[in-house]
């Protein structure tokens, strides 16, 4: 059962004009935008985590006989993950 919202005498009171609204509105809205040099991501360290100098390799296996790429997300999936007879996978569809 929806209700109306309680109105109090306070709240009647303080209908203000749109023109005044809007005045303190812009009043209180600053051009200028403080950016400081230390707030790019470059000044974020993670702890113990100096990999600048570091080589990743990583395994790559070819596409399986029993896997598929998804048409929609562009993911390899088991043929489980089929989703009717498109190569759609189960999050896609």
């Amino acid at each position: 059962m929806p209700r109306a919202p309680r109105v109090t005498e306070s709240d009647e009171s303080t209908d203000t004009p749109l023109e005044q609204l809007t005045a303190s509105r812009n009043e209180a809205q600053s051009p200028v935008v403080d950016v400081e040099d230390t707030d790019t991501a470059e000044s974020f360290e993670l702890p113990g985590a100096d990999l600048s100098g570091g080589e990743f390799t990583v395994r790559v296996i070819p596409k399986q006989s029993d896997e598929f790429t998804c048409t929609s997300c562009c993911l390899v999936h088991h043929r489980s993950r089929l989703a009717g007879e498109q190569l759609i996978c189960r999050d896609c569809a």
